[in-house]
């Protein structure tokens, strides 16, 4: 498990990334870039699912 301390308040650097002119950026920029957001993409996808399989196994355990 991550040493991020929980329920901290969400990173606003989507929104900034958001607002960046991507014009003024190289190529190459532009694909480290795309793939560090696929990399964070799939990071939250696997979150979600953890999040999904404990709920699932809580109501799971609540039916008995």
């Amino acid at each position: 498990m991550d040493d991020e301390p929980i329920n901290e308040k969400p990173d606003l650097t989507l929104g900034f990334l958001a607002k960046q002119d991507l014009y003024t950026m190289s190529v190459g920029d532009l694909e480290e870039r795309i793939a560090s957001l696929k990399a964070e993409i799939a990071r939250c996808e696997a979150a979600m699912k953890d999040r999904g399989d404990t709920r699932s196994e809580a109501e799971k355990l609540f039916k008995l």
